[in-house]
């Protein structure tokens, strides 16, 4: 990107050129929010929306759209067209599946970090729920519209309370400048009394209230096998036998899925501390990100739920999406 000579239009005064390119420069190469430069400007948000607008009708600010090699762009569009998606991300590892719970994270991570940055507006709510890919998308992101940030589910029980999904939330949402609202608390709990008096204490009352005013999540998606699932690791092994015996494969931030992409419901639903489909279903975009062999049929589950928006994976695990059953 890169900003024209501001004396080339006779249709604005010098000035006004001047002021086009001045706020052109703080906000495509300093990375600074449009309410900032109007705070520092005297201008209002919109004034200086219009005036970017103009900079590049005008040709003062040029922008070269340099797509990254490792992104798949003919199977992105495939996996978007196929299950309606707004936005799919699609990696080309360049490499064979090593096998494993998140062999391609540090891969996914980067792009799914630039699309989180590209949805958020300012003053939205940004959702991150537990887990390794979600924590290594926000340690990816490097800046943030001012927004909240809000954890999506509580933690393992084997971790503290200072587990990683805490840390992220704080993290991004000192990046962003704005509130953090942590679950200290674990995912799942015993019965549903234990985690109703839990869902009352204020500070976790406090999280679950965001939940109605999410604009992104973004959660990760476990297969219904050892090492592969937050939930199923988190359960009891009658438990964990009993939801495969009802055709669950597939879990998104405690939601339960079969392989058609239907939700199981069942009583565990009320020893949760996570946001619900509901609530997904009411948020203006909610992200996946996930890939690997071993996920690859949950990965296909969760995308014939309709409850994405978006999916950033691997080519494997798109390829397998979309030539599935």
């Amino acid at each position: 990107m890169g900003t024209a000579p501001a004396d080339s239009d006779p249709a604005y005064s010098f000035d006004e050129l001047m002021l086009a390119a001045t706020i052109a420069r703080r906000f495509y190469l300093e990375n600074a929010s449009k309410v900032e430069i109007a705070q520092e400007m005297g201008l209002s948000r919109f004034k200086v929306a219009r005036v970017l607008d103009m900079a590049v009708a005008r040709g003062l600010v040029r922008i070269d759209i340099t797509f990254p090699t490792d992104i798949d762009t003919e199977l992105s569009s495939a996996l978007a067209r196929r299950y309606q998606l707004r936005h799919a991300i699609v990696v080309n590892p360049h490499q064979d599946d090593p096998g494993g719970p998140e062999p391609f994270t540090h891969l996914l991570a980067p792009p799914a970090a630039r699309l989180v940055t590209d949805l958020l507006d300012e003053d939205g709510v940004l959702g991150l729920a537990w887990g390794r890919a979600i924590t290594a998308v926000s340690r990816a992101i490097t800046r943030l519209p001012p927004c909240s940030v809000v954890q999506l589910t509580g933690v393992h029980p084997p971790h503290a309370i200072t587990d990683e999904s805490v840390k992220a939330v704080i993290s991004a949402a000192s990046l962003a400048g704005g509130t953090a609202y942590p679950l200290y608390a674990p995912l799942v709990l015993p019965n549903a009394l234990t985690a109703a008096v839990l869902r009352s204490q204020p500070t976790i009352a406090a999280a679950l209230t965001q939940f109605g005013a999410l604009t992104t999540a973004v959660l990760g998606i476990g297969a219904w096998e050892p090492g592969l699932s937050t939930v199923h690791d988190a359960l009891s092994e009658p438990d964990r036998r009993g939801h495969a015996a009802r055709g669950v494969v597939a879990e998104m931030g405690s939601l339960l899925f079969d392989a058609d992409g239907v939700l199981v419901r069942s009583d565990l639903a009320d020893r949760m501390i996570a946001v619900d489909a509901d609530q997904l279903r009411r948020t203006p975009e909610t992200i996946a990100v996930a890939g690997g062999r071993m996920k690859a049929p949950a990965v296909r589950a969760v995308l014939r739920s309709g409850l994405l928006t978006g999916l950033v994976t691997d080519a494997v695990t798109a390829r397998a999406a979309l030539t599935g059953p």
